[in-house]
């Protein structure tokens, strides 16, 4: 039988982390919450739920997440985050996948985001696969900003969503958007990047098509039009920051 830990890190998520614990119940046997200085309930919302919980400043998200596995008891990683949970179908395939030989180094889900209060099926926000489940010497998280899990070895596919629950309002996208922003400039600048300009003027109104027409955001309705809209206002700040950057040096 395959044992497999389940790792989050956390912020201020008392209201958001009961749903993404409960999900785990019955899947995970163990749970490791990785906490940077809540301010709320979350620490004790995360022990009444059966976790381990660690205390690690922040640093950045692939950090935290690469310290919450190296905490972990068994040898497969599932990292969840406190905005999410396991729909009914992942968690029976987990529990089906746990009673036979691995057949990867690593597993990548759908995750189906609620943006707005509603389900987005299209505005290249579905299938958004991602690799959540991994055997932990075989992989790790990189990056600063969007970060990602790097695997050694092959990597497979298990049916059943995670479902995550984002931005509840125009101002929660926004200040995301604001913040992100900062964080992808000063990326872009560290990795040598220097002209902007153009990309700042070119680049939104590609984004903004891309998300509404050919990522069919239109068939979402009036989210999908914020979805594009904010994806292209991302893009717009992301080279404008970098911008301030370049001409302050």
């Amino acid at each position: 039988m395959n044992r497999l830990t389940a790792c989050l890190i956390t912020f201020n998520e008392e209201s958001n982390l009961p749903r993404a614990l409960s999900s785990l119940r019955g899947v995970a046997d163990e749970i490791i919450v990785v906490d940077s200085g809540s301010r709320d309930k979350t620490v004790e919302v995360a022990r009444a739920h059966g976790a381990r919980v660690a205390e690690r400043a922040w640093t950045n998200y692939s950090e935290q997440k690469n310290f919450a596995a190296a905490q972990a008891a068994h040898d497969w990683v599932l990292s969840l985050d406190a905005d999410e949970e396991l729909s009914a179908e992942l968690r029976a395939a987990l529990l089906e996948w746990k009673q036979r030989a691995p057949d990867a180094a690593a597993y990548e889900f759908s995750r189906r985001a609620n943006y707005l209060g509603g389900w987005i099926r299209h505005s290249g926000w579905y299938p958004n696969r991602q690799i959540r489940l991994y055997r932990r010497e075989a992989g790790s998280f990189a990056g600063t900003v969007h970060e990602s899990l790097r695997v050694n070895g092959p990597v497979m596919r298990l049916p059943g969503d995670i479902y995550h629950y984002t931005m509840g309002t125009y101002a929660q996208h926004a200040a995301k958007v604001e913040g992100y922003t900062t964080l992808a400039a000063q990326q872009l600048f560290d990795a040598g990047k220097r002209s902007w300009r153009l990309a700042m003027m070119t680049s939104p109104p590609w984004t903004f098509f891309q998300k509404l027409i050919l990522r069919a955001g239109f068939l979402d309705g009036r989210r999908g039009w914020l979805i594009a809209w904010m994806a292209a206002r991302y893009t717009y700040l992301k080279y404008r920051k970098l911008g301030a950057i370049v001409e302050k040096v």
